[in-house]
């Protein structure tokens, strides 16, 4: 009898962990289907933008952040995760912190991306330690564009139509070119000055 209970035992508790395994293999694979989904709609509003539309057939690559959440009084800070694209190909995963002191007050959540020209200016900003200076500006893109209003992952986002034949403004400087989206709301500047980035190669 004791060997019996002994048995059922040990088959409940393997049963249980299995069962807990299985859970979170289903969540983490649940997130990842949302960031992925989360990336797809963020390149589509940025796609069907005509600031920024163009640059992805002529640049050599791409960071993308679907959402970086800027929030402060007085004190504010921002930060965001976001992948890196060589030639169409996501090589990697980057994040961005940015600090400021000033008069402000309130939250913003936009989307960000980067494009960069060449490899030379890919290599730079995959380097690992990687900042704006404070005079560099993003191309803020304001009409047509809507999304929810969330700082989280699986936050959606969404672009209307109407822009696709617009004339693509913005243009490189230092090898890249920048441009903003506002999510959840009217983002009322887009300084990205003192942004720094880290970055970790997929392989």
């Amino acid at each position: 009898m004791k060997l019996h209970t002994r048995a059922m035992f040990v088959f409940l508790m393997s049963a249980m962990a299995f069962s807990a395994a299985w859970a979170e293999q289903k969540t983490v694979a649940s997130e990842q289907a949302e960031a992925d989904q989360d990336y797809q709609d963020t390149v589509k509003i940025f796609k069907g933008a005509g600031e920024s539309g163009n640059f992805f057939a002529n640049s050599y690559g791409y960071a993308l952040f679907p959402t970086i959440g800027k929030a402060g009084f007085i004190i504010g800070g921002a930060h965001g995760k976001g992948r890196v694209y060589e030639h169409g190909e996501h090589v990697g995963n980057t994040s961005v912190t940015q600090g400021s002191i000033g008069l402000q007050a309130g939250a913003q959540a936009f989307s960000q991306i980067v494009f960069f020209k060449n490899k030379s200016a890919f290599d730079e900003f995959t380097s690992g330690n990687y900042e704006f200076d404070a005079k560099t500006s993003a191309v803020v893109i304001t009409a047509a564009a809507s999304a929810g209003a969330s700082t989280g992952v699986g936050s959606t986002a969404g672009a209307s139509g109407g822009k696709h034949d617009a004339t693509t403004k913005g243009s490189y400087s230092n090898g890249m070119a920048i441009f903003a989206v506002a999510k959840g709301g009217l983002m009322f500047e887009a300084a990205v000055g003192g942004q720094k980035f880290s970055y970790i190669p997929l392989k």
